[in-house]
């Protein structure tokens, strides 16, 4: 099969340190190409794939201080799929409501997988183009919109031997949270939780400019460096180190979540995720089992010392039964066959 997997430029493929959507971009080029198909990845130059790479620009955007205004990249690598459509099977879109308007221009089917969330503004575009093909990556995820054409359901996965299992956490103890620095991922409330717990947290993850304000005014005071440590953006082999020699890693979100990776990537180090019962978490963690599902902060607190007597192989177990690379693609390709018939 003849296909083309469409990324957003702003990080490379594989992310150059932080970047859910373009890792498991990666994972999934990279495994369709094993599995014998003709594989073409729109991306940034300096994408690493085995994958056939077509680029407008040599770098990730978010890297290169010269990009001024990056939809001018955006639609020139929308031109270039639009004039190659016709050599491909299927299309795959990862980029989100800016690549809908090519479904209605061109002939190859084109899905896409909806990595993000909906809002008030986002929803009316979404409508408009009901009856193009979408894969949603957690059952909740459609919730809020569930009359779009939705063809399947895809957990992410991840490449599970590149995450080391730890049979026992790092002494001393600490909690970890990995995540965007941003509100609705809710470093803010992971960092309440190590206070009332009176354990110590270590932080992981960037600040985007539109959060550089929030963390500035309401994250950068609490961090004292002792009990509140903020590491600032890790590579993967920090963050797996970080995740697997936790006791627990907190996902205290405060929106309702796609998916989540980090919470399958503690889980397959062997750290039990303790997390908000919002959006996908109900689906990713086995409550009592990998980690917990809570409904309030109070609830989280009186659940962290429970996680620390988990099975810390039980999680391991479970991501690699559910959320491994093997099984992610074999979803995919059965999307695509429902698409094409």
């Amino acid at each position: 099969m003849k296909i083309a997997q469409i990324s957003p430029l702003w990080e490379r493929v594989p992310p150059f340190r932080y970047g859910g959507i373009e890792l498991v971009l990666k994972l999934l080029t990279d495994e369709l190409v094993k599995r014998g198909h003709e594989v073409t990845l729109f991306a940034s130059g300096d994408s690493i794939t085995a994958a056939k790479l077509e680029s407008v620009h040599p770098k990730a955007l978010r890297l290169d201080p010269n990009v001024r205004e990056a939809g001018v990249y955006e639609y020139m690598q929308f031109a270039n799929i639009y004039q190659k459509s016709q050599n491909f099977d299927i299309i795959h879109s990862h980029f989100g409501f800016q690549a809908l308007w090519l479904g209605s221009l061109i002939k190859t089917p084109i899905v896409h997988t909806l990595h993000g969330s909906f809002t008030k503004e986002n929803e009316q575009i979404f409508k408009r183009f009901a009856q193009q093909h979408f894969i949603s990556i957690s059952d909740a995820q459609r919730q809020p919109l569930p009359d779009i054409n939705y063809v399947h359901t895809v957990y992410n996965g991840i490449d599970t031997s590149v995450y080391p299992f730890k049979s026992e956490p790092e002494q001393p103890v600490y909690l970890a949270f990995v995540g965007r620095i941003s509100p609705e991922k809710g470093p803010v409330e992971a960092i309440k939780i190590a206070q009332a717990t009176g354990l110590p947290i270590r932080i992981a993850g960037k600040v985007d400019i539109t959060d550089e304000v929030f963390y500035r005014e309401e994250v950068e005071p609490l961090i004292d460096g002792e009990q509140i440590q903020y590491l600032g953006e890790v590579s993967h082999e920090e963050k797996v180190k970080l995740l697997g020699g936790a006791i627990a890693t907190l996902f205290p979100i405060t929106w309702r979540e796609p998916f989540g990776l980090v919470m399958i990537e503690s889980m397959a180090s062997g750290t039990p995720v303790v997390g908000m019962g919002l959006g996908s978490v109900p689906e990713v963690i086995v409550h009592g089992e990998t980690g917990f599902i809570c409904n309030s902060l109070a609830e989280m607190i009186e659940m962290v010392p429970r996680a620390t007597k988990l099975d810390r192989l039980a999680c391991r177990e479970h991501v690699v039964s559910r959320f491994s690379v093997e099984s992610m693609v074999d979803e995919y390709e059965r999307a695509y066959a429902m698409i094409l018939g």
